[in-house]
């Protein structure tokens, strides 16, 4: 790996001159093009460490996020990239699992190394931001808030619930039930606080057990689906708060031997290629890499010195009908 000392040699300046013009500091025009052709013809790569030390952060982002496997949060993860590689910074991904304590120990790495700043979806309403905050990284929180005064970028996710709702009643079923994510996350509660208000609003009789909570995964869908058909008083559709839940669904759904067409179903985000279904259902899509993007981007706003008040953006999403999603 060549060094700073070869690239000064190569261009004709001293070191001193090769680490003004990598560190953004005043050169001349024709010293600044020496540097970067001596720089290129050696595949000289600036010490970012270095440059770390000097400037008491780096350019890496971390973030961290529930699950990678899931479609939703791989979009948003896409969206966060290619908004920071556009300015010049390196992202490190970390799955939190909704794990609470492995979350804390991401965030102790993020101060110790140092790290730009941070956008996470929060584990629980209990996150501890307050190492990072105390250090005066920035943070972004994206698609669930948190009790410190940070920016966030989240959807409106009642609205979500209730565009996905009143798609079902308008397609003709009335004993519509919900499988929401586990009590207490942010997204769960909006979610599902859709759902009730339209079934509320249409004053239909909510049968006990309609509301189901699982673990925002393909076996908590399944399991939840099981349980609605066991009911004396079955329902005739379901809103599934997420795209893996509704995956499991439909799985149990076809093992009942209950064909998809007659069972409504509405989903929140996307399914999975491998489990779509030439049904018509219900998709309220969730613009995922256009949150990813605008959290990356207040982010970047608050490394380059932004000091205005901590923001929320809201995001709306998009509720596609039965009649769009057959293939």
């Amino acid at each position: 790996m060549a060094t700073i000392y070869e690239v000064a040699a190569l261009a004709g300046v001293s070191p001193a001159t090769v680490s003004r013009v990598f560190n953004g500091q005043t050169v001349s025009a024709e010293k600044k093009r020496l540097v970067h052709e001596a720089a290129t013809k050696l595949a000289f790569t600036p010490n970012r460490t270095a440059r770390r030390l000097r400037g008491q952060s780096s350019e890496i982002i971390a973030l961290l996020i529930p699950d990678i496997e899931n479609p939703f949060f791989t979009a948003l993860a896409r969206g966060v990239e290619d908004c920071a590689r556009e300015a010049g910074y390196s992202l490190v991904l970390c799955n939190t699992d909704d794990d609470p304590a492995k979350e804390l120990h991401y965030l102790e790495i993020v101060a110790s190394e140092q790290m730009a700043g941070v956008i996470l979806a929060p584990a629980s309403d209990e996150v501890d931001l307050g190492a990072i905050v105390s250090l005066g990284r920035p943070v972004v929180a994206v698609d669930r808030t948190t009790p410190y005064p940070v920016d966030a970028v989240k959807i409106d996710n009642r609205a979500a619930g209730i565009g996905a709702t009143t798609a079902l009643f308008e397609a003709g079923y009335r004993r519509i039930a919900c499988i929401a994510g586990p009590a207490g996350i942010e997204t769960t509660e909006d979610r599902f606080l859709g759902w009730r208000q339209v079934v509320a609003a249409r004053k239909t009789v909510l049968h006990d057990g309609y509301l189901q909570h699982a673990n925002f995964r393909v076996d908590g869908g399944r399991a939840a689906m099981r349980a609605l058909l066991a009911l004396d008083t079955p329902p005739d559709a379901v809103v599934t708060t997420n795209n893996l839940m509704a995956v499991g669904a439909l799985q149990a759904l076809a093992a009942a031997g209950i064909a998809p067409d007659a069972f409504g179903l509405a989903v929140l985000g996307e399914l999975p290629f491998m489990a779509l279904t030439p049904t018509p259902f219900v998709q309220v899509r969730l613009p995922a890499r256009h949150l990813g993007r605008t959290a990356a981007a207040m982010l970047l706003e608050r490394i380059g010195g932004d000091a205005q008040p901590p923001r929320t953006v809201v995001l709306r999403a998009e509720v596609n009908p039965p009649e769009e999603q057959a293939l």
